[in-house]
């Protein structure tokens, strides 16, 4: 492959100074453990224990409801202390299982036995994932064993493993294909043979010298998978834009990668792969990195799924001294959002806590001017978008014309046109509340079913 990058983009400070070289440390939560039923897109799931029940780290606590929906599993050993609503980390009450643990994390029988996947049918191999509760571990959740099951399973020419990490301060994907280059490989594999046409494809930013080096030894005497070195630059890590420079293809909206002879999954997700089908693990512990200027010691952790915020910050040292902590974001700048409050649980897809002394977002309000028409968010747009044109159709509200002529509802929220900005306008925030809008109306008329 001789691209390395994709039309537009941007390049922001990586920050990734404050915990790229962190190795990963383990932290076991102290209190008790929410687990949300709705951890991934779709339904969410039904419970299968009830208040008072005994249980395991690694027991099934609700299954999946209906195709697009996940199981889940509790993280840690303990009593089921309620069914009840808890606040989630967009700020949402929403229906959730709390474990009061007991430190010991028994984990349930069968838990971490070793499998030979070459000695599984394929089935047996999507069943296992689907069992585990695998989703998408780089974005919005999707279930894993949803997207193994394509309606032309032969016409997938690649199968991605996103590596990128192009969010600024995040670093938890550079230590796991630094540690754990070899079981990412051996999920790779075990997608291969889902997929025996497929060329499995790696992809890492050129910022992470020590991980491709990594990824590229683990790949060693194994001709169907490749290490590709991307350009650093701002959204590689976006789905469209590994496809774009990978496969070559444009995914349009209402599209999936598959429709493109494409499968993309997050590196995190090919390790938790790796873990359901080897090791009959299923997905209640994960990655996360606590970063930013406002935090004592920025760290990537090995966290279960459950664990609040707040014991995050407390491993890490906690805010730094004589300094005021302006923002908390789940995730990164530039597709983050802000926490209203750090005791909202660990979510199967989040991936970092940032911890800021300033808040750009505010800072831009107090700078915005009318737009100067400069040209320059059309100019790093990804999907070659017009920005200008969407805010203006946004802001009057003429939502017919943003989806219609302007293709609005392709946006991806990546923020790039934000960022450049001369005017400080909020660009994505317009975006988001007009698709928003749009989406709701579309459900009313019956549109959205």
């Amino acid at each position: 492959m001789s691209r390395t990058t994709f039309r537009g983009g941007v390049h922001p400070n990586d920050c990734k100074k404050y915990s790229k070289d962190a190795p990963f440390e383990v932290l076991l939560p102290k209190n008790e453990v929410v687990l949300p039923l709705n951890q991934h897109i779709g339904k969410p799931a039904q419970p299968v224990v009830a208040k008072g029940d005994p249980v395991r780290m690694g027991q099934l606590i609700a299954q999946a409801d209906g195709f697009i929906s996940a199981n889940v599993h509790s993280s840690c050993s303990g009593t089921v202390k309620a069914i009840e609503l808890r606040r989630n980390v967009l700020g949402v009450m929403v229906q959730s299982i709390v474990i009061d643990n007991d430190g010991k994390f028994t984990p349930d029988p069968g838990i971490g036995s070793d499998r030979n996947y070459d000695k599984m049918t394929n089935q047996e191999i999507i069943d296992a994932v689907k069992w585990a509760g695998v989703v998408g571990l780089g974005g919005a959740g999707f279930p894993t064993n949803v997207k193994l099951l394509p309606k032309n399973p032969e016409e997938i020419k690649y199968i991605i493993a996103n590596g990128a990490e192009c969010e600024p301060f995040i670093t938890c994907d550079d230590q796991l294909m630094r540690c754990h280059a070899p079981e990412i490989v051996e999920g790779m594999k075990i997608m291969l043979r889902l997929f025996p046409t497929a060329k499995g494809v790696i992809l890492i930013e050129q910022n992470k010298p020590e991980a491709i080096a990594a990824m590229k030894k683990a790949c060693e005497g194994t001709p169907n998978i490749e290490v590709l070195a991307a350009e650093t630059k701002y959204p590689q890590g976006g789905e469209r834009s590994c496809i774009s420079l990978v496969a070559g293809k444009h995914l349009k909206l209402g599209m999936l990668p598959a429709d493109v002879g494409c499968i993309v999954d997050n590196v995190a997700t090919v390790y938790a792969i790796y873990r359901a089908v080897c090791k009959t693990e299923p997905l209640y512990e994960k990655t996360i990195t606590v970063t930013g200027d406002a935090v004592k010691e920025p760290k990537n952790l090995i966290v279960k799924i459950g664990t609040s915020f707040e014991e995050l910050v407390e491993f890490a040292g906690g805010i730094k001294d004589e300094i005021r902590l302006k923002k908390a974001l789940c995730g990164g700048p530039m597709m983050g959002f802000s926490l209203a409050e750090l005791s909202t649980p660990v979510l199967k897809n989040n991936n970092a806590l940032t911890l800021l002394t300033y808040d750009d977002v505010e800072d831009a309000q107090k700078q915005m001017t009318t737009c100067l028409r400069c040209g320059r968010c059309n100019n790093v747009c990804p999907l070659g978008l017009v920005p200008q044109m969407m805010a203006v159709a946004a802001e009057k509200r003429n939502y017919e014309r943003y989806e219609k002529k302007l293709y609005g509802m392709e946006c991806i929220q990546c923020g790039s046109c934000t960022y450049v900005c001369p005017a400080k306008r909020p660009l994505m925030q317009l975006f988001k509340h007009a698709k928003a809008e749009i989406t709701a109306a579309k459900k009313q008329q019956g549109g959205g079913k």
